[in-house]
């Protein structure tokens, strides 16, 4: 889980995250504390700054950030892949 923190806009870039939107991410925990440090991931939600959401690592990642099946040439290793609306403990 992580909350959006703000995004990032880059002309030049690896050709598989042409046409991503990228975004400034920080890890929460179940009380919605920030813990660590800010990353960024690819959004596949249409996320905005201050949105809690859920997010994928690893080829996870690769694989929600891919309309097939990832290859060698997929570089993104975050991915935002769903919206928190509340939290029940």
């Amino acid at each position: 889980m992580a909350r959006v923190m703000g995004s990032v806009v880059s002309t030049q870039k690896d050709p598989s995250l042409v046409g991503q939107k990228l975004m400034i991410i920080r890890p929460i925990d179940s009380d919605q504390n920030e813990i660590r440090f800010e990353q960024v991931a690819a959004d596949k939600v249409n996320a905005g700054i201050g949105d809690n959401v859920l997010v994928v690592r690893g080829s996870s990642a690769r694989r929600a950030d891919s309309e097939n099946k990832p290859d060698a040439t997929d570089v993104n290793d975050c991915t935002i892949v769903g919206i928190i609306d509340r939290f029940d403990k």
